[in-house]
């Protein structure tokens, strides 16, 4: 569902009633370009879910690497900034 901002400031209730229990994904709009979402707490927290598990997944990469910094070369590094 699509919705102009200033349609939503004149209802409301329906277009969050519509994320917030039908599950839908209500984007507002502004000159017709979405500008912001509104999505259900079980989406958000699915999304927040793939969030954490893209970071575990970046983490683990890093980890693997070689060729790091000493951790006394950046504190060097910042304290001549």
């Amino acid at each position: 569902m699509q919705i102009a901002v200033k349609d939503f400031r004149d209802d409301m209730a329906d277009p969050i009633n519509r994320a917030a229990y039908g599950g839908e994904r209500v984007i507002l709009t502004r000159r017709g370009e979405g500008i912001v979402a509104m999505v259900s707490m079980a989406d958000l927290e699915l999304l927040e879910q793939l969030e954490t598990q893209a970071d575990l997944k970046a983490a683990l990469k890093a980890r693997k690497e070689t060729g790091g910094v000493p951790l006394a070369r950046i504190k060097a590094r910042l304290a001549h900034q």
